[in-house]
């Protein structure tokens, strides 16, 4: 299993209505400190994309982005998030059949989806103990992480 990595949410702020105001210059940076020429578009891009604790769809963070930058092409949002995870900003995950989706954090940890809204919360990668993944005959695991399913205690609809 790979050395754990820092979370990409230290440059932009944690939530998404925050995420907004971090400071271009501060983006640029971070998207320069991994090889990703930072125009324009990048920077609006990872903007919300790099400090959203939601795990948001391609779709999903065109869709924000142009609120802000309103001239943002879908093509580019699609092909700015494969340059950001070929980069290492961000793991795409399937959680869900036919439902990718982008996570800022890179550091392994685990996923919890809400069956009732279809929320993802991070769980962090100590909460669960998963045993014996070194002794699994005929395997080399690379990596691995728990996707657990259920609804979200006080979210039960009554």
């Amino acid at each position: 299993m790979a050395a754990p990595r820092k979370s990409n949410r230290s440059a932009a702020p944690a939530r998404d209505a925050s995420a907004a105001t971090a400071a271009p210059r501060a983006i640029a940076e971070q998207l320069e400190r991994h090889g990703v020429r930072p125009s324009a578009q990048r920077v609006a891009i990872a903007s919300y994309v790099l400090g959203t604790e939601d795990h948001p769809s391609a779709d999903q963070v065109w869709a924000r982005v142009k609120e802000r930058f309103p001239m943002v092409s879908r093509a580019t949002v699609y092909n700015t998030l494969r340059h950001f995870t070929e980069k290492g900003l961000l793991r795409e995950l399937v959680l869900a059949e036919g439902r990718q989706v982008f996570d800022p954090v890179v550091e392994p940890h685990h996923h919890f989806v809400d069956d009732e809204t279809g929320a993802i919360r991070d769980i962090p990668w100590n909460a669960l103990k998963v045993a014996k993944i070194d002794e699994l005959e005929g395997l080399d695991v690379r990596e691995y992480m728990v996707v657990v399913r259920g609804v979200a205690r006080g979210a039960r609809k009554g």
